[in-house]
């Protein structure tokens, strides 16, 4: 065997051939895509329900349980899952707010001060999300 029939970064028409993109590999990332799409209107809507129960009782006077931060810190997770790409952040979020979630459910009781915390905290978030431009792929 001669050197010259070596494949080398210089003689493209020697390189092995690359293996083209598959119809099952896009419809895995197609499903993979539908059930991210999924996620985050699950996970929001749950937010968004909780959320107004909080506010609700914070504007109206009145006490609530602990279901409404179930429902917020739920849908929380299934959004995180849905929506943060770095894993160490997303798990780190999901774990936060199911901990949060069943200490709500062991305390057994929602104090003003609790309200007043998931309430301004989601609006600092939903402020950043607001102000905060995606970076466009380049």
């Amino acid at each position: 065997m001669a050197p010259t029939d070596l494949p080398t970064p210089q003689d493209p028409q020697r390189s092995p051939p690359k293996p083209s993109q598959s119809p099952s590999d896009s419809q895995e990332s197609s499903g993979d895509h539908q059930m991210r799409v999924i996620g985050l209107m699950v996970g929001t809507a749950l937010m968004f329900i909780g959320f107004l129960n909080v506010f609700l009782s914070i504007s109206g006077g009145f006490e609530i349980n602990v279901v409404p931060f179930l429902i917020y810190f739920g849908g929380l997770a299934v959004w995180a899952n849905a929506a943060i790409e770095v894993p160490t952040v997303r798990y780190g979020v999901m774990a936060a707010a199911i901990a949060l979630a069943l200490g709500f459910f062991h305390y057994g009781e929602v104090l003003f001060w609790h309200k007043q915390v998931v309430f301004w905290a989601t609006v600092v978030i939903v402020m950043y999300f607001m102000f905060n431009e995606p970076k466009k792929p380049a």
